[in-house]
């Protein structure tokens, strides 16, 4: 049986070029090495999944490349990238700071630091969640951060920047990584899912891009336990089911009784949805994200705020048209007064039926 490998590592950028969505920062570190303006201490932080790691290894690569491109991309040809993509570099350290976080630790890295590097320029050593090193190994690694050796380069990657302390701060080039938006998220799915042979309906990658919460590593996962669980056709249904997203197609029935003043059929509907072992809480924010993507739809600037694609957002623009944005303030606000009192509600089902009923007579108090 042929050895799997997810997608997240097998589709994991080994150049700059390959970085999603972080063109300042690749910008940024590409002109650095062109300009041989190299920094001793770098930090790469931000939330998880959004390359830090990555651009931390590219970065060690190309900095050590003795042929490097005409665009500042590593050769992978020449000794120093062939060690580190067969990961036998003597130049490129990783320590986990989350299991090496003590002064022994720092000290015995400290000692490793004055050894020079036996091919290339620099040595290199990318310390990976450095916010979990103790008070006492920040304060062992201080002088040794501030006055390396020449050959000596640092690059601390961390999700948790505010637990940094500031003299490691004002000792770093600091680089803020973005959440990736969806729209990227989407595009380099379906280029995996392309490489992969696996045909995909874009409102699915949509909602994979969604769960994501701007993560790229855990979009790759989750497309990875959708390809188990439907095989090589990747359909909007598969996925709903497969991560228990309610679907869209609840929102807009609800939204079409409540212009008719239906509320038998609103309450009905709200109904199904427990019946399908959907929380409440969980349905009254669904809920106020379909109000808020129909009011960006009623304006032609604010339809780019819009995160969904084909024919759902033909649905949402021929929804919007006929709903009034008085309407949707106030259905807004109402949903939001419930999603606020939800946690301290005692009977939860009736506060939900009561914000539905409330929204179903919004258009009735006008007519």
């Amino acid at each position: 049986m042929e050895n799997f490998i997810v997608s997240a590592r097998k589709y994991r950028p080994d150049s700059f070029s390959t970085v999603v969505a972080q063109d300042s920062i690749t910008s940024t570190l590409k002109n650095a090495i062109k300009g041989s303006q190299l920094a001793h201490a770098y930090l790469f932080c931000g939330p998880r999944g959004v390359g830090k790691t990555t651009c931390a290894r590219i970065f060690a690569k190309t900095i050590n490349c003795t042929n490097i491109s005409a665009d500042t991309e590593a050769c992978n040809e020449c000794e120093s990238c062939n060690s580190f993509n067969s990961s036998r570099s003597f130049n490129i350290h990783e320590l986990d700071a989350a299991s090496n976080n003590s002064v022994d630790d720092i000290r015995s890295l400290t000692e490793q630091v004055r050894i020079p590097p036996q091919i290339g320029k620099y040595s290199i050593y990318i310390i990976d969640e450095v916010h979990m090193l103790s008070q006492a190994a920040f304060n062992a690694f201080l002088k040794t951060l501030e006055e390396p050796p020449a050959h000596a380069i640092f690059i601390l990657a961390t999700t948790e920047k505010h637990k940094i302390i500031p003299t490691i701060l004002s000792r770093c080039q600091i680089f803020d990584f973005n959440r990736i938006n969806i729209r990227d998220i989407v595009g380099h799915l379906e280029y995996v899912a392309k490489s992969e042979g696996v045909s995909a309906e874009q409102e699915g990658l949509n909602i994979i891009a969604q769960k994501a919460d701007g993560a790229m590593r855990d979009a790759l996962s989750i497309f990875d336990q959708i390809v188990s669980f439907s095989g090589k056709e990747i359909t909007y249904k598969d996925v709903i089911s497969n991560l228990n997203v309610l679907d869209y197609d609840y929102y807009f029935r609800l939204v079409n009784h409540f212009l008719k003043n239906e509320v038998p059929d609103v309450l009905m509907i709200f109904n199904d949805v427990l019946n399908a072992g959907f929380d409440g809480h969980h349905f009254i924010n669904g809920l106020s994200s379909h109000f808020r993507d129909l009011l960006v739809c009623k304006d032609p600037v604010t339809i780019q705020l819009l995160e969904v694609g084909g024919e759902i957002q033909v649905q949402y623009k021929s929804q919007a048209a006929a709903c009034e944005s008085d309407f949707l303030v106030g259905a807004l606000g109402i949903t939001n007064e419930c999603d606020l009192q939800y946690k301290t509600s005692q009977n939860k089902r009736l506060l939900v039926e009561l914000a539905l009923i409330r929204i179903a007579q919004l258009t009735l108090k006008k007519k």
